[in-house]
């Protein structure tokens, strides 16, 4: 059971993708954007490849909790892409998830060249870690269970 997640851009689309268990996400590629359709295309092509049951897309709402017109373009995409794919497509909260990534690459020593590079990915990473995290613990049997 593979899970895509996915950083949302108007100019990038970070891909990742989760193990087979569904426990840990890898960043996997940066698609630039092309036209709707290709993006659609290139994203179904990967969901294929990689045989995954659901996406996973970064929900860009406001630190104040507002929805803005980054979250309609997100909906607009997503709901595209579920009915391009044969799998569920869910929005994610995405707070501070390009933020963090550059974070971590800074502190990896990673060049300001290839950090341009790689990301969104490592955003679409850190996006679909924390669904997979939050699906965890509120599987049934899991310590967070009824808190």
């Amino acid at each position: 059971m593979r899970i895509l997640g996915l950083d949302y851009g108007t100019r990038r689309i970070g891909v990742a993708v989760s193990d087979e268990l569904g426990i840990t996400a890898q960043a996997l590629c940066t698609l630039e954007r092309k036209t709707l359709a290709s993006d659609m295309e290139r994203i179904a092509r990967i969901a294929e490849e990689r045989a995954v049951s659901s996406i996973v897309i970064g929900y860009p709402v406001r630190t104040d909790g507002t929805e803005g017109v980054e979250c309609e373009r997100v909906k607009r995409f997503a709901t595209r892409l579920a009915e391009r794919c044969s799998c569920s497509v869910v929005t994610w909260d995405e707070a501070f998830s390009t933020k963090e990534a550059e974070t971590l690459l800074i502190e990896a020593d990673v060049s300001r060249k290839k950090r341009k590079k790689i990301i969104d990915s490592v955003a679409a990473s850190l996006i679909l870690q924390g669904y997979l995290d939050s699906a965890k613990s509120s599987a049934p049997g899991s310590l967070h269970e009824g808190s």
